[in-house]
């Protein structure tokens, strides 16, 4: 990656009026929660765990939910911390550029880092919270996760007896039809729409950079590996995000006068 393209990009930052981030897994990897596609993601280190993500084998399977949840007990997110990458986009936030984050991640690392919750849209829901799928009462993980450490395996709802699951979205499950709606018109709003840190091959949410596209935005990908959308991109980098990431903001991340 040259020194130039990174420059170039942070001008094109610096003179948007209205940036959008679309973030995935990667920008998690440097607070220590694996990805799940990159050389030492989750899905790449055993294949078989695929399964834990679908939502049909959850619901039928018993077994799977207890696997789940244990995954749940153990994730990473309980003790990871926000790094660099995600301070330089409350930094842009701040500067005024920043319309919203649509974010793939569950682990709500960019509201601690600062993002103004209302800005960041969890796509594929979060971690911290979780739903009965009979009754849809909603309450937070870390209830439940005490009920594994007491014991229980497979925790029910504790109002209607149902399946609970934690409030994020597994394949073959719908997205939340508003905060799709919301993510499809921070896409269609920006000038930039900058990629940090997803493969780009999960549908919908990869489609927003063709959004992007058709409204006139310029396209930035930076991913570690390369993405099915790297052809449609203005300028693909690669390196560490928690060090190119606060680069490309960098001067842009003053408030306008």
């Amino acid at each position: 990656m040259a020194e130039s393209d990174v420059a170039r990009v942070a001008r094109w930052v610096r003179e948007a009026d209205v940036v959008t981030a679309l973030t995935g897994a990667g920008i998690s990897t440097e607070s220590g929660i694996p990805d799940f596609r990159g050389p030492a993601g989750v899905w790449t280190k055993d294949p078989a765990a695929a399964r834990l993500f679908d939502f049909d084998a959850y619901v039928a399977d018993p077994q799977v939910r207890v696997a789940v949840w244990q995954r749940r007990l153990e994730h990473a997110a309980w003790t990871a911390r926000p790094n660099a990458g995600h301070r330089a986009l409350v930094d842009l936030e701040r500067s005024g550029r920043l319309l919203d984050i649509v974010t793939q991640n569950i682990d709500g690392l960019h509201q601690a880092a600062g993002s103004d919750p209302d800005r960041v849209l969890e796509v594929h829901g979060s971690l911290h919270t979780v739903v009965c799928l009979s009754c849809g009462r909603r309450t937070p993980m870390a209830d439940t996760l005490a009920r594994l450490e007491a014991g229980e395996e497979d925790p029910t709802c504790l109002t209607c007896g149902g399946i609970l699951k934690s409030g994020t979205i597994s394949f073959g499950q719908p997205l939340d039809p508003a905060v799709w709606r919301a993510s499809v018109r921070a896409a269609a709003a920006c000038d930039v729409l900058l990629v940090v840190g997803s493969s780009l091959q999960v549908h919908p949410v990869a489609s927003l950079c063709e959004v992007a596209k058709d409204a006139g935005a310029r396209l930035v990908i930076l991913n570690a590996e390369s993405t099915p959308y790297d052809r449609l991109a203005d300028a693909v980098l690669a390196g560490p995000i928690g060090q190119v990431l606060p680069a490309l903001v960098g001067s842009a991340a003053t408030t306008r006068s």
